[in-house]
């Protein structure tokens, strides 16, 4: 079989696949092997890859790709290519959300970065190059549009008309004001997860602001059930992130201050007994996603820009998991490509469950 029709048969395994993991008890594709013999669901996953100076490589095959799980090497089972800026018949040009964070940042620093969101969609005219989605995070709640746009005037006069209804929330309460902010924080990336996982293909989420309170102090987290509880809270969001579709920046937006604590954190969370809940801070999600970690900068509006930059051709693939032994086990994960020069970006690892989970 030639080259073309390879990629063809992996491209309709892939569409069986898609039906398998929606409809319970589906039989695998009789002409390749099943997915497993106790049904696991496949992990799906977006790969980016880009070439020594950035720019996106569009021209990869299945046998160029090379998925590693806990060290062993997953047979690609479905595999298809997607120019993000305009989308194909299964998936539609990826989408940019920006979130507005007012209730972790100061009221001056939030102003200030509705203006330089204001200014990136207003730059060429007001023609984005991706449909765009505000969400404002207030002590009101999250604030949604009601559809993605590419009209970048309209986006900003309705980000003007909004001004009024961006406040940050009152930190005056101390422990328990840190507490709540990250209680409310967490609510809020779960559910616009849990929301984003319900429309077809990629998006691309960009937290403006410094994220939530990374609560290091022993006393929040005093006992093993509450470690549990935020130990399988994390892996609820990781999976639903990755499941969504949704790759995570994180932009870190007063300038001068460096906030390096999240590094303490990167290594991905195995046990209940090594929670913590600096394990959840936005800047470690964002590069388990396969995102980035922004510097801070004064010109938000053009790191903005540099995230969208990065939106051009990329790949999804799928692999059947091993069985999992218990609930919520910790997998590692690693997409290589076997060409010089080429990097690639996905996430890092994934939470397995056993069949019927």
């Amino acid at each position: 079989m030639g080259k073309s029709g390879s990629v063809l048969a992996l491209f309709l395994f892939f569409l069986s696949l898609s039906v398998h993991a929606q409809q319970a008890g589906a039989s695998a594709n009789p002409a390749f092997e099943p997915v497993t013999t106790v049904q696991q669901r496949p992990i799906f996953l977006d790969v980016a890859a880009t070439d020594s100076s950035g720019k996106p490589v569009g021209d990869l095959e299945p046998f160029d790709i090379s998925v590693l799980d806990e060290g062993q090497q997953r047979k690609i089972l479905g595999f298809r290519r997607t120019d993000g800026s305009v989308g194909s018949k299964l998936d539609p040009p990826v989408e940019v959300i920006i979130v507005l964070d007012a209730v972790n940042l100061p009221y001056q620093a939030t102003t200030r970065l509705r203006l330089e969101i204001d200014k990136f969609l207003r730059e060429n005219g007001g023609h984005l190059a991706q449909p765009v989605s505000i969400y404002m995070f207030t002590s009101e709640g999250l604030r949604v549009q009601p559809a993605p746009s590419k009209d970048g005037n309209a986006l900003a006069a309705m980000l003007d008309e909004s001004t009024g209804t961006v406040r940050a929330r009152d930190l005056s309460g101390g422990v328990y004001s840190l507490q709540e902010q990250f209680q409310s924080s967490y609510k809020t990336i779960s559910g616009i997860a849990e929301n984003l996982s319900h429309k077809a293909g990629r998006k691309v989420v960009i937290w403006l602001g410094p994220g939530w309170p990374l609560l290091t102090e022993r006393f929040f987290i005093q006992t093993d059930v509450s470690r549990e509880t935020y130990f399988r809270q994390i892996a609820a969001l990781q999976n639903k992130l990755r499941e969504a579709r949704i790759t995570l920046y994180s932009l870190f937006t007063i300038a001068g201050v460096t906030n390096t604590l999240y590094e303490n954190y990167l290594k991905p969370v195995r046990e209940v007994r090594k929670m913590e809940i600096g394990d959840m801070a936005v800047q470690v999600l964002a590069l388990h996603s396969g995102g980035r970690v922004l510097e801070p900068s004064n010109d938000v509006k053009g790191q903005i820009d540099a995230c969208v930059a990065e939106v051009g051709e990329y790949y999804t693939i799928a692999f059947a998991p091993p069985p999992a032994a218990k609930a919520d086990e910790y997998h590692d994960l690693k997409v290589t490509v076997g060409r010089p020069g080429v990097t690639v970006r996905t996430n890092s690892g994934y939470y397995n469950e056993p069949a019927g989970h």
